[in-house]
């Protein structure tokens, strides 16, 4: 059994493509195609589903192998760095995934700070919903994921980022436009554009106005902060967004944002990864510049184990 084998495998399961996983692998199609046949006779399984319409799947006994293969490559790939680490500068790649709002506004500029530092670590960020984040760290797809309002699960550890103060925001011509602050109760039966019902923050900001009473008209729901933000300036309704997803937007004049006077109303936004995750040394060094960033240096060192692992 090569470890070179595994890899393959297991790229194959995370691209779903023969031709992707080959050349991930600067192999043959045909060379991956004998390896899991290789590894379907050790273990006497079939271990993908070929030839259906979403491509290559795995099995319920493939995606055991991938999940418990996957963690010894990490963990091989992660002394491998740190034996290399002290003679050479920090290579390799980092995947990450987030929602589009912290990706599009709160990510760019650790990555360009980061790469600056390490320009031989290749940073792959993805923009994905809520759920499909989560679901890309237990299924070890990705390094880690950033969420808002992230939630501990049995599988998922936490690691607190920053947070956003959720402002009004709408167009310049609408009536509210020209105040300094507003109340939410100037929010009732206003048209609103709002996340979808399952996104985090659609599910605060309902909350909030659960507890003043307040009942808004929605007129549409997006999955994405782009298209609300498009519809708000349209005129089509208001909406509440985070201040720092609308720097260029109140800079152009092309929305307000408004501060409310019932006080402030904050969107957490935390670094989740799988219960267990080892880190290769990049990964861990781009988080701790995100927790450095927002935390302080003191914190964000407690945060690294002698094992190399990132616990709460």
């Amino acid at each position: 059994m090569h470890l070179e084998t595994l890899k393959t495998f297991c790229d194959l399961v995370e691209t779903g493509s023969f031709s992707k996983a080959a050349a991930l692998n600067l192999v043959s199609q045909s060379a991956v195609s004998q390896q899991v046949r290789a590894l379907e006779r050790r273990y006497d399984q079939q271990l993908i589903e070929r030839g259906g319409r979403r491509g290559v799947t795995p099995t319920e006994c493939g995606r055991l192998l991938y999940t418990e293969c996957k963690e010894l490559l990490d963990r091989f790939k992660s002394v491998e760095d740190r034996l290399r680490s002290s003679s050479r500068a920090i290579s390799g790649s980092i995947r990450v995934a987030t929602v589009y709002s912290v990706g599009l506004h709160e990510l760019p500029p650790y990555v360009k700070q980061f790469l600056e530092k390490h320009p031989q670590v290749n940073v792959r960020v993805e923009y994905s919903r809520t759920d499909k984040v989560y679901e890309a760290c237990l299924n070890n797809i990705i390094d880690f994921g950033i969420v808002a309002f992230p939630q501990r699960r049995r599988q998922i550890e936490v690691i607190p980022f920053r947070k956003d103060k959720l402002v009004l925001t709408c167009s310049p011509d609408h009536a509210l436009a020209k105040r300094k602050r507003v109340a939410l109760k100037m929010l009732e039966n206003q048209p609103f554009v709002a996340f979808e019902r399952d996104i985090p923050t659609r599910k605060a900001i309902d909350q909030i106005f659960r507890q003043h009473g307040v009942t808004v008209n929605y007129v549409m729901e997006f999955d994405n902060i782009e298209t609300i933000k498009r519809s708000v300036e349209a005129g089509i309704g208001i909406s509440i967004l985070p201040r720092s997803a609308l720097v260029n937007e109140v800079r152009n004049r092309m929305l307000v944002a408004l501060d409310f006077t019932d006080g402030e109303y904050m969107r957490l936004i935390g670094i989740i990864h799988r219960r267990g995750k080892v880190f290769s040394v990049a990964a861990r060094e781009f988080i701790r510049l995100l927790t450095d960033a927002s935390n302080g240096k003191e914190a964000s060192n407690d945060r690294i184990t002698n094992r190399d692992r990132l616990s709460r």
